[in-house]
């Protein structure tokens, strides 16, 4: 894949830390990362290494303590919080590994959530949501609660949901960490058909090693730091 001069996200010397009571604890220390348009990439370590922490940052969830996180060549540390909310709404999709879908709504209504948020009104509405749930494999499935749904089915509710508003980048924390090794395998085949078909940027974590053969490239956190950073062949 042929890499554009700029890339789409950059983190520089990026520092975390956080007090534990009279402890400092450095969760992040000194991260710096580029990831390009189009890469499909894994994060992946021990519990403890920063894995979590790192998805934070770069989706714009949590600020680091010290460094530079750019992103779509916007200096993030200038946003003010409307702002890095808006930014931050309509450029990056989340995928959780408790697949955070509200029980109360069907997968329809769980997938147009974000949409509403933002003010997309219908018929745009329900026809972005459809065609996100069509993509996933589960058109069939629109009335369906997420107590009705298997964890496979639950997991890609929430890749439409991540997807639906067009994002830049998707960031899925330990997306498989709640399923069986054949909803796991196929949830990455999946986040891999959205990355390949809508040019769209994938950064998973993952504790599972067998789920790297499917990815662009793959970087090993330890204690905070970046130990490999392998693009694969």
């Amino acid at each position: 894949m042929k890499q554009p001069l700029q890339p789409l996200l950059r983190l520089q010397d990026v520092r975390r830390r956080f007090r534990l009571g009279e402890a400092e604890v450095e969760a992040l220390k000194g991260v710096t990362l580029d990831v390009h348009a189009q890469e499909f990439l894994a994060v992946w370590g021990p519990s403890g290494s920063g894995k979590s922490t790192l998805m934070n940052i770069i989706g714009l969830t949590d600020a680091p303590s010290a460094g530079e996180v750019w992103f779509d060549g916007q200096d993030t540390r200038r946003l003010a919080d409307d702002e890095m909310t808006a930014f931050r709404g309509h450029r990056i999709g989340f995928v959780f590994q408790s697949f955070n879908l509200v029980p109360v709504l069907t997968a329809l209504e769980n997938v147009m959530l974000p949409l509403q948020i933002h003010g997309t009104r219908e018929p745009e509405l329900r026809k972005r949501a459809m065609a996100a749930l069509t993509d996933v494999g589960l058109e069939k499935f629109t009335a369906s609660r997420p107590d009705k749904l298997s964890g496979g089915q639950r997991q890609r509710v929430a890749i439409a949901r991540a997807l639906v508003m067009q994002p830049r980048l998707v960031i899925a924390d330990e997306p498989t960490a709640n399923l069986d090794s054949e909803n796991s395998r196929m949830v990455v085949d999946l986040m891999r058909e959205m990355n390949r078909t809508h040019g769209v940027t994938f950064i998973f974590t993952t504790h599972d090693p067998r789920l790297l053969e499917h990815v662009d490239r793959k970087i090993l956190l330890h204690d905070g730091q970046i130990e490999s950073d392998e693009v694969m062949q």
